[in-house]
C-alpha cells in the first residue's frame, strides 16, 4: 500500500482481541516507516503478534508537544508516520489530538484508519438506542463531580456512555441507584476479549448485583436515556 510522502496515518488497533487488527490497519504499520506509540512496550506486544518490526517511538500526553514537533521534522523530510495508541482508535480518551492538529495545519496529509472502539462495542452491545448519544470519556475520580455527571447523563434524552475503572464501578453504580433505580443500564466488560460480558438491568439491579461480586476488567457504562422509547421499558 502506497502512501504519499509526508503522511501521517492515524491507525486503530484492538481493544483486546488481538485478532482484530484489520489488513488495511496491519498494511500501513509495516508500510510506516516509523509507528509512534502510545507505549511502545505495549504496542510492540500487537506488533510482534503481526510480524511488524517498524520503528516504534513513545507518544503520550506528558511528550506531546516536543514528539509533534518531531514527527513534523520527519514528515518534511518526507517520511510516512503511523500513530497508535494503546487500544481501540487513537484521540478517542486517547492522546493525539495535539499531534493531528498540528500536521493538519503545517499542510501535511491526514488519513485515518478506521477500527475496533470500545464506545461503539459497548454501543453496539447495549440494544440502547444509538442514532444520537453522549460519550463523557472517563468518570471524574472525585465523588461530587461524578454525581454530576451521572445527573447530567439521567437527565438527557439520548443514551450517554462513559468509561469507567473496576475500582470505582460498584460506586457508581450505587450512585446511579440512589439516582435512578429504575433506568436501565448496561455494563460492558473486557470488550473482545475471552469473558466478555454485557450486564444489564436496573440502576438498582445492577448496583446490588456488583456489590455482591465486584467486577474485574476494562468497564464501560451505558445509561439509557430519559425518555426511552416503549419497547425499552419494562
Amino acid at each position: 500500500m502506497a502512501h504519499t510522502p509526508g503522511t501521517l496515518s492515524v491507525v486503530s488497533t484492538p481493544i483486546g482481541n488481538l485478532a482484530d487488527l484489520s489488513q488495511r490497519a496491519a498494511e500501513c504499520l509495516r508500510d510506516a516507516d516509523l509507528v509512534a506509540c502510545e507505549d511502545t512496550r505495549h504496542s510492540g506486544v500487537l506488533l510482534r503478534a503481526h510480524g511488524i518490526d517498524t520503528p516504534r517511538l513513545s507518544l503520550h500526553q506528558h511528550n506531546e508537544a516536543g514528539r509533534t514537533a518531531q514527527l513534523l521534522e520527519d514528515l518534511r523530510a518526507g517520511k510516512h508516520i503511523a500513530y497508535i495508541s494503546d487500544a481501540g482508535t487513537p484521540l478517542v480518551s486517547d492522546p493525539g489530538a495535539r499531534l493531528v492538529h498540528g500536521v493538519a495545519s503545517a499542510g501535511y496529509r491526514v488519513e485515518v484508519i478506521p477500527g475496533p472502539s470500545a464506545l461503539t462495542a459497548a454501543l453496539a452491545g447495549s440494544g440502547f438506542p444509538a442514532d444520537r448519544f453522549y460519550f463523557g470519556g472517563f468518570l471524574p475520580t472525585k465523588k461530587a463531580a461524578r454525581s454530576r455527571e451521572l445527573e447530567g447523563a439521567l437527565g438527557r434524552d439520548e443514551t450517554s456512555v462513559f468509561f469507567e475503572s473496576p475500582h470505582r464501578i460498584v460506586a457508581t453504580l450505587a450512585m446511579v441507584a440512589d439516582l435512578a433505580p429504575e433506568r436501565q443500564l448496561v455494563v460492558a466488560r473486557e470488550l473482545t476479549k475471552k469473558f466478555e460480558q454485557f450486564h444489564r438491568g436496573t440502576g438498582g439491579e445492577l448496583a446490588a448485583a456488583f456489590a455482591e461480586r465486584p467486577p474485574k476488567g476494562e468497564m464501560v457504562l451505558v445509561l439509557s436515556g430519559a425518555s426511552p422509547p416503549a419497547w425499552l421499558r419494562r
